[in-house]
Parts: C-alpha cells; structure tokens; sequence
C-alpha cells in the first residue's frame, strides 16, 4: 500500500523572545503550542485554532509557512 501525503498545510512557529514576565494565559498558549524555551521551534497544522493561538503570542514567537 502507498503513504498518503498529508494535504494540511504546516506552518513552523519558533519562539524569539522569553515568557518571563508574560500574562499567565499567554505562557500557557506557548505552552499549547510545544514552545517552552527560547530558540526552540515546533511545526502545526495551519487550522483556525493554531492560527489563534499564533495571534495571541506573536510578540514572542517568529513564524514561516511551509
């Protein structure tokens, strides 16, 4: 049987700057979206819900579309 390719979209998402001195709920969303050091980066599906969780910490994270 062949692989089915995933037809989802992906988008990377790297966390830049540091959850110190960050609203609880936005830690929590870093921490929802794998991202819980620095420098680290993740790949998600590019659905609503990632893409919300994205808008509500972009003043720390850095994203690319795959």
């Amino acid at each position: 049987m062949a692989k089915k390719e995933a037809t989802a979209a992906t988008i990377k998402v790297t966390q830049v700057r540091s959850r110190i001195g960050c609203p609880k709920d936005q830690r929590l969303t870093l921490d929802a979206l794998g991202l819980r050091k620095t420098g680290r980066t993740v790949e998600r599906p590019a659905n609503p819900a990632i893409l919300g969780m994205i808008e509500k910490v972009k003043h720390l994270v850095k994203t690319d579309a795959k």
